[in-house]
């Protein structure tokens, strides 16, 4: 979608004109008839609402849209702007209007609140139709353009910025989305070599035999039973002091999850193409980051494999050997991400020391029943980088609710052959395997982690967000980074 600016409203944009306005506080300048279509309709300007009408202007007869922003001065403001431009996409994207003058200079608004409405109608417009071949015309999108008019201040310069952050959610949404056919760990590799080509960023790739030779048995025990060679792809940004430890985002790369010899049921087993959302969401992120600039030193690191279950794959009572050279007995192969995850963890602490780490895993379907599908998972060994990734977590809309750690459970995963098992009971499914991830953690590192298994994927539409992929963890990691981070 290309977004223009214009400096007035006039003749010459299209006939398809929007105006955000604010709860209860109809533009003055409206015609009557619009007044009172939209007092007749119940309009009020709550958020997201919205009101539609055809008006005659010089001769040319317009659709005019109203979206509601909600009250000026509400706490949600920001989020609410979001969901003004994501009405106005749900509501036009599939409408038969190639172009619509928006309107953002009526309320008021800062260049970044009214670049927030950009975002929520740019975001809820990405759709991946590449396998649709059949799609009826009035059912394909026709919105390409948005002539854009808003107030005092530079509007344009604040959407460069969130624009970088709309590319970062709609490349996690596009590897999330693309089956396992398609996105698989050397392909993952190479569509990212395309994306970051000509950034500045510097990518750094391993393949089986680099990392058999650091010893990264726990992630090569789950990707030995698939025809498709595992991958470790690290995505660096140096933007920050050459002297500042860098900030590191770990993701579980699950490209395709069977769950191995413990096989999963058949029935919706096809959703675990994106089982890969952790990884996902850190080549998003770094795909933000780095379009934007970011003063800051971040590397993204991802785990990539394919858990298959062929005469070659692990079997349940394996032991495994971590890089970290602690042992893993292996009670259920369809625990796997946390096998992948320890590696890379050992691996970007040994490599670059980070100042603090971030991993982000669709891990556990007992963070599903523990938080549904409204915040993910967080569990830390840092109060404070728990707080931080908690606010970002709010700012951003990527909610947040912190989970506990202990030793209670941190006994529920002792082996009485190795020296952990890869699962602990039934009860406290999540937590344990947060626990699992932390004894990879050395020298006290700062360390969170975020179980987003619940929020990766949408079976209803969100706000901002069609059914599918919701690129979930992009808006909150390149939130963190803007707060903490370049502060």
């Amino acid at each position: 979608m290309k977004f223009t600016f214009s400096t007035a409203v006039d003749a010459s944009l299209p006939r398809l004109r929007a105006i955000v306005v604010d709860q209860d506080a109809l533009p003055a300048d409206l015609e009557a008839s619009v007044v009172e279509g939209a007092r007749a309709a119940r309009f009020t300007g709550k958020t997201g609402q919205l009101f539609e009408t055809f008006i005659e202007r010089g001769g040319t007869v317009l659709r005019l849209a109203l979206v509601g922003a909600g009250q000026a001065g509400a706490a949600d403001r920001d989020s609410a702007l979001e969901r003004a431009g994501a009405a106005l996409a749900t509501r036009f994207l599939l409408s038969g209007e190639t172009a619509m003058a928006l309107d953002l200079s009526r309320p008021g608004l800062s260049p970044l609140q009214a670049a927030s409405v950009l975002l929520g109608l740019r975001l809820r417009s990405w759709r991946h139709d590449a396998y649709r071949t059949r799609l009826k015309d009035e059912d394909k999108p026709s919105l390409a353009e948005i002539v854009v008019t808003a107030g005092p201040g530079d509007t344009e310069a604040a959407w460069r910025d969130l624009q970088a952050v709309a590319e970062g959610v709609e490349f996690t949404r596009e590897l999330v989305t693309e089956p396992a056919n398609i996105i698989y760990p050397e392909s993952f590799v190479e569509r990212c070599r395309a994306r970051f080509a000509g950034t500045g960023a510097e990518l750094v790739v391993l393949d089986e035999g680099a990392m058999a030779a650091l010893g990264m048995g726990a992630l090569l025990g789950v990707a030995q039973g698939s025809a498709r060679k595992p991958r470790l792809l690290a995505v660096k940004w140096n933007g920050g002091k050459p002297d500042e430890k860098p900030v590191a985002f770990v993701g579980k790369g699950v490209t395709f999850d069977t769950g191995g010899i413990s096989i999963k049921p058949a029935a919706g087993m096809e959703e675990m193409k994106w089982d890969m959302g952790g990884a996902g969401a850190v080549a998003g992120a770094m795909l933000a980051i780095v379009k934007r600039k970011a003063a800051a030193n971040v590397i993204g690191v991802m785990g990539l494999v394919e858990n298959m279950p062929d005469g070659n794959a692990q079997r349940p009572g394996d032991v495994v050997t971590s890089m970290s050279g602690q042992t893993v007995e292996v009670i259920n192969t369809d625990a796997e991400g946390r096998l992948v995850l320890c590696d890379v963890l050992t691996w970007v602490q040994r490599e670059y020391a980070p100042g603090a780490i971030v991993d982000l895993a669709t891990l556990t379907g007992a963070m599903v029943i523990t938080l549904g599908h409204e915040q993910a998972g967080l569990f830390s060994n840092n109060d404070a980088l728990a707080a931080s990734l908690t606010a970002a977590g709010e700012a951003s809309g990527d909610r947040l609710w912190r989970m506990p750690l202990g030793p209670a459970y941190d006994k529920l995963i002792d082996s009485p052959i190795a020296d952990m098992k890869n699962v602990g009971p039934r009860y406290g499914g999540s937590i344990t395997a947060a626990q699992f991830l932390q004894r990879y953690i050395e020298n006290g590192t700062p360390w969170a982690h975020l179980d987003i298994a619940g929020m990766a994927w949408a079976s209803t539409p969100g706000a901002t967000w069609d059914k599918g992929a919701t690129g979930y963890g992009v808006r909150l990691l390149d939130r963190y980074v803007r707060d903490v981070i370049e502060g």
